[in-house]
């Protein structure tokens, strides 16, 4: 048993090293789509296009920022401030509401995390890998690194991942193009990309564009990551 964990920790650490360099190729979740698409009679699809930061729009970096995760470039993989305003928020909503909504509290790392090395499951088990992979991308990735494997890996449509793919899909154009207000509805999509489409967006998204590019104007239009290092 305890080599069993001793080569897990092994394998884990020079996944992680490795995918710092290398363009992560698949993920679990891209595979079970794509067996739920055939389960259900449709054609696989799987439309993705690894880019570099550089080739996506910081307008789409910002817009993931002021909606997921405002505190990403100071928090440390774990924003404890963000999951106490969720459990006061949650246990509100439990005491006032037939039917409550909650609020998540997982920072861009730990999404990041859980969409390249995890399963898509909702158990102690995987809370707990994703906390372990969390520290480890923190520690051996840049935040520039993990936001550019965030942005290519993360489900942005019924087999869309990642920016580039998105940008094709709803506005015919490169990630490295796309404009404030099309970023922002992309961003707007991400916390249910297979209920909504940032190409034909609804009323709800079109408000929560609006409430995003509100958030980016306030934060001056672009996202800086030498903002930690002058707050330090």
């Amino acid at each position: 048993m305890l080599k069993i964990v001793l080569y897990f920790f092994v394998f884990s650490i020079l996944l992680v090293i490795v995918f710092r360099f290398v363009p992560v190729p698949v993920t679990i979740l891209m595979i079970q789509r794509c067996v739920e698409q055939k389960m259900d009679g449709k054609e696989m699809k799987l439309e993705k296009d690894w880019v570099p930061l550089s080739d996506i729009s910081n307008y789409l970096q910002l817009a993931v920022v002021t909606s997921e995760d405002q505190n990403f470039l100071f928090h440390h993989g774990i924003d404890f401030l963000a999951i106490e305003k969720a459990m006061k928020y949650n246990e509100k909503q439990q005491k006032r509401r037939k039917h409550p909504r909650t609020h998540g509290a997982s920072t861009i790392s730990q999404q990041c995390a859980k969409n390249t090395f995890l399963f898509p499951a909702r158990n102690f088990i995987r809370k707990g890998l994703e906390v372990y992979f969390t520290i480890l991308i923190e520690v051996l990735w840049s935040k520039q690194h993990i936001m550019e494997v965030y942005l290519n890996v993360i489900e942005m449509g019924d087999g869309i991942y990642g920016a580039e793919a998105a940008a094709h899909q709803y506005f015919h154009t490169h990630a490295k193009n796309l404009t404030a207000g099309q970023a922002a509805l992309i961003a707007a999509c991400l916390p249910n990309p297979i209920k909504f489409n940032a190409g034909a967006p609804t009323a709800y998204i079109l408000k929560r564009q609006a409430f995003i590019l509100n958030q980016m104007n306030l934060w001056g239009g672009r996202l800086d990551y030498n903002m930690k290092d002058d707050d330090e």
